[in-house]
């Protein structure tokens, strides 16, 4: 088993675990519920650079080949200019003004999402790359990693909580009610 960075090739598996993570969001953002439109919507943004949601920014949990999870992180501090070209193509591609909340900040790494293929959930694969995240960025690099949980989920908040992020605020993003969840650098 290894964790390694995406590259271009890998942006439609990509596209898979971002909407394992935020369908409902995914529906918001282009304002109707149809999975083709927002797989094709995500597909676009996965395969270009300079997006939130590029190949640039998601590392992948591969088992023998298989692509098993996927988490999208990047610097709080780009979230504008990522955020971008998420809005450019809703207003092209669905002719909407939608601009969604701002979900991070300057002063953490932002994990976006992480996606668990279905038939590999609990299994402790989630809680793999999020000891990597942690590793990478908290450990080795002295970063803040920050990220939001659906006041739905318990149990993700609950992994959260025991990996040892703390919650600092309350937010709602599409529509949907968030905590804001932080991990630290002990100093």
């Amino acid at each position: 088993m290894i964790i390694r960075k995406a590259t271009v090739n890998d942006s439609l598996a990509i596209v898979e675990f971002i909407f394992l993570a935020m369908e409902e969001i995914l529906y918001e953002f282009i304002g109707e519920k149809d999975s083709v439109k927002a797989t094709e919507f995500m597909q676009i943004l996965t395969g270009k650079k300079g997006t939130q949601y590029s190949y640039e920014n998601c590392w992948l949990l591969e088992n023998e080949q298989e692509i098993i999870a996927a988490a999208v992180i990047y610097n709080g501090a780009d979230l504008q200019i990522l955020k971008q070209p998420v809005i450019n193509e809703i207003k092209t591609r669905f002719n909407r003004d939608f601009i969604p909340e701002d979900e991070t900040q300057e002063g953490e790494y932002y994990i976006d999402c992480i996606g668990v293929k279905q038939n590999h959930q609990s299994k402790g694969y989630g809680s793999k790359i999020l000891h990597f995240l942690i590793n990478k960025y908290v450990h080795k690099k002295g970063k803040t990693l920050g990220l939001l949980v659906d006041k739905d989920n318990p149990e993700a908040k609950k992994l959260y909580l025991k990996l040892g992020f703390k919650v600092i605020d309350e937010i709602m993003l599409a529509g949907k009610h968030m905590e804001h969840l932080q991990l630290k650098p002990t100093v």
